[in-house]
């Protein structure tokens, strides 16, 4: 989730930019910079790592008079972290920072490149400033020119642009992602991907609606819609609050953070998926030579993404697959043979018991690969190779947008190796990766079912506690389920895969016993119906979730029918991970606090 600040006026530009940046170190990055147009002379400074380094380079430059900035926190999407690919990008005369994706960055790309352009970087962004300068040449003005750019862009983006001919402007443009622009009393003008880079030095605010773009000088703010029409900009107050401003609305950072999913999980595929492969441009292809077996190994809910990843591996790339508890793992005597790549996984990338176990595969002379949200982290540093998953800081006490990107990152990983190992045709590679992209749309919270579920949630205040259910990869959704719901609401849960009810746990069903079932259509849906029916029989609580209705379920949440199971594990995850929240909510915790102090919210 890359950062975009912008400032027009006379104070010092270089540090408004700096601390804008900073509050947007929540969202994660590997590289930031900025540039700043003053004098008719622009000053561009970008750094590798975190702000600090940026910081340090900066250090000897001053602006004392009206300037015009740029800045932006990046996560490598097109190209590797490196200074050469971090935002803003330089033309002839002109700097750009962009958030989102240029789906025709390689079209437009080959055309400049035959007009004589020269690339500084691998990026999809950097096409965006010499189409402006192109359109510059032949346009009645700046604005003209950027209007034509913006019009021959495909994707989404959040863009700022400043070029030397109109060294008071800044243009933008948005589609896809967020940006506001705010003001104050002296007339100087703030952008933002967010709120909270603006508390302080705004009173009110302007939220850009999709397709909105134009341009602000000192003295006005000329916005326009996606149909070209003028209008005005509406102002609101904007929070004085910076943790509340940063929650978006949302009464904790865990529901925030359970309605980005849709937003990082396209930060997790950009840039990433080919027509019929999975580009993993951190990876060395020889980084799965001679390997005979991937080694999974983290904790909590890491854990069970690895185990959801087995299920993928083992089913379309072939390769055995083992998965392992990090905690248990360091501490008995396992046998590592070099054939097996040994994957370690972390939102943190410095999970104690988890970076054991990776030092312990680097000395046994494995291949190691960590899949992680933090770059730079231990875990990543000892790493043969590592792909971010781009999930951003979470502030949430229970992970949530750590696991649906974690997830999204095996299921891509499969794909790419099922392709060098030849296991799938490029036909269903192609159709795999066709749903891949439906993911976004399929983690996306749909009012009518947060609203089913927080009245649902009354009932499930008071029993002796839960059962999460599920077969195939919903078994590893089913112990997530179970996890989030312990975490944060004190209540007792279980997950068991559907098919073990018979083995001793059903001997606890009664009314008191709350059975969550996860139905998925295109997954054993049969046999998992009729261990529900077991439950059933014995007067459990059902729960069902489903896009199939189920007659014998107590409650039903209908979920929307897919052409996938995969699709139907990431709208399920929503479900429960809703489902968590809302009881918990009900039974007066605050979510977002250790369990010492989380009994501190009113219920009404």
């Amino acid at each position: 989730m890359c950062g975009i600040v912008g400032y027009i006026g006379k104070n010092n530009t270089k540090e408004i930019l700096l601390d804008g940046l900073k509050e947007l170190e929540y969202r994660g990055y590997d590289s930031a910079g900025i540039a700043v147009l003053s004098d008719g002379e622009f000053n561009n400074f970008k750094a590798v790592g975190k702000l600090v380094n940026l910081e340090e380079k900066t250090k000897d430059f001053k602006t004392e008079h009206f300037a015009v900035g740029i800045g932006h926190t990046r996560w490598a999407t097109h190209g590797k972290p490196t200074e050469l690919n971090a935002h803003p990008h330089l033309g002839e005369c002109s700097y750009v920072v962009h958030n989102g994706i240029i789906e025709n960055y390689a079209e437009l790309k080959k055309e400049l490149e035959s007009d004589g352009v020269k690339f500084l970087s691998q990026t999809d962004t950097e096409v965006i400033v010499h189409q402006f300068e192109k359109n510059l040449k032949t346009a009645t003005s700046e604005f003209e020119a950027f209007e034509q750019t913006i019009s021959q862009l495909q994707g989404a983006y959040a863009i700022l642009l400043v070029t030397k001919s109109k060294e008071d402007t800044i243009f933008f443009a948005k589609l896809g992602s967020p940006m506001l622009v705010g003001r104050n009393k002296e007339n100087e003008k703030y952008f933002a991907s967010s709120d909270t880079p603006l508390i302080g030095h705004c009173e009110d605010v302007n939220y850009f609606d999709d397709g909105d773009y134009g341009y602000v000088t000192p003295n006005e703010i000329k916005i326009f819609n996606k149909n070209k029409q003028e209008k005005q900009p509406h102002f609101t107050k904007l929070s004085t609050n910076k943790l509340s401003a940063q929650k978006d609305g949302f009464r904790f950072f865990m529901e925030k953070e359970i309605y980005e999913q849709s937003n990082v999980i396209t930060d997790t595929l950009l840039g990433r998926l080919g027509t019929d492969d999975v580009i993993f441009e951190e990876l060395d292809p020889e980084l799965f030579n001679g390997i005979n077996e991937i080694k999974l190994c983290a904790c909590g809910t890491s854990y069970h993404a690895a185990l959801s990843a087995s299920y993928l591996f083992e089913r379309y790339a072939r390769v055995k697959t083992s998965v392992e508890i990090a905690s248990e793992f360091r501490y008995r005597e396992p046998i590592m043979t070099e054939d097996t790549l040994f994957v370690a996984i972390s939102q943190s990338g410095e999970t104690a018991d988890t970076l054991e176990t990776l030092k312990m595969a680097k000395n046994a002379g494995l291949k190691t690969l960590t899949i992680c949200n933090v770059d730079n982290s231990s875990m990543v540093r000892l790493s043969d190779a590592t792909i971010l998953t781009r999930a951003g800081v979470e502030k949430g006490v229970a992970s949530t947008k750590a696991f649906a990107t974690q997830v999204t990152i095996f299921w891509m990983l499969s794909l790419h190796l099922a392709n060098l190992r030849g296991t799938l045709d490029k036909t269903e590679i192609a159709k795999q990766i066709e749903l891949i992209r439906q993911v976004p749309a399929s983690v996306k919270v749909r009012d009518e079912i947060h609203e089913k579920i927080k009245r649902l949630s009354k009932r499930y205040l008071h029993g002796h506690g839960f059962f999460f259910i599920g077969r195939d990869i919903f078994y590893p959704l089913a112990l997530e389920g179970a996890l989030k719901l312990k975490e944060i609401s004190y209540l007792h849960a279980e997950g068991y895969p559907s098919g073990e009810m018979k083995h001793g746990p059903i001997a606890l069903a009664d009314p008191e016993l709350f059975t969550i079932a996860l139905l998925p259509e295109h997954m054993l849906y049969e046999k998992s119906k009729s261990n529900v029916e077991e439950l059933s029989a014995r007067d459990s609580t059902i729960c069902a979730i489903s896009p199939l209705q189920f007659e014998k379920a107590d409650d039903f949440i209908a979920t929307k029918k897919h052409e996938s199971y995969m699709l139907e594990f990431f709208e399920m995850m929503v479900v429960v991970q809703l489902l968590s929240l809302e009881v918990s909510i009900r039974l007066g915790n605050d979510v977002d606090m250790p369990r010492n102090l989380a009994k501190s919210v009113t219920v009404e």
